[in-house]
């Protein structure tokens, strides 16, 4: 895809983001449908073009339906389980990644290391009542929460004995989140209570 037809894309993608006004389309499935139909109605756009947004959208969308694990399921035509996702089976990808996971390798036996020993540790949802700050209110000089919101919490093991590497690999990680929204996001460090 060239330049200018992918940044003709990009552009129609960020006008239906930007119309989609929030009160209005409250969960993820009226937003979809209306950034959907914001693409259908784009006559800048050829049909090819909003053929590739309408994908771009769906993937996203099929992200958000399994983040909040909502929306109509629908049975996979390959293992006939109920999955949420349109363009491909959440059970599927689990299943593939489970069977090739023992013979997987980074390619680097310090970073397998650390994968092996970090990828077990013990992991909670949980709801955060009225969630992180997300502005600045002016008018009131206070900041604004994002409203409640589920997180999840890793529980990390030997942290008596973190040295300097540990707390800038977590320095990195809270740094990084905050900077690119595909990933996790890192609000900080706390104390388990039960200890």
């Amino acid at each position: 895809m060239s330049y200018t037809k992918n940044k003709l894309i990009n552009n129609a993608l960020n006008r239906s983001y930007a119309l989609t006004d929030y009160n209005i389309h409250n969960d993820i499935h009226k937003r979809h449908e209306f950034k959907k139909q914001t693409i259908l109605d784009d006559e800048s756009l050829t049909e090819n073009e909003k053929s590739e947004a309408i994908r771009i959208l769906t993937k996203t969308y099929d992200l958000a339906k399994l983040l909040f694990n909502e929306g109509t399921k629908r049975i996979c035509e390959n293992c006939n389980q109920e999955c949420l996702a349109i363009t491909f089976c959440e059970y599927c990808v689990r299943n593939y990644l489970k069977a090739k996971f023992s013979n997987w390798t980074s390619g680097n036996v310090i970073i397998d290391n650390l994968i092996q020993e970090c990828g077990f540790s013990e992991i909670y949802t949980a709801g955060w009542i009225n969630g992180h700050f997300i502005e600045w209110d002016f008018e009131e000089q206070q900041l604004k929460r994002y409203g409640d919101c589920y997180v999840v919490l890793k529980k990390l093991e030997n942290v008596e004995n973190a040295n300097q590497n540990w707390i800038e690999e977590a320095k990195s990680h809270l740094n990084i989140s905050n900077k690119w929204s595909d990933i996790v996001q890192c609000f900080g460090l706390t104390q388990n209570p039960s200890k």
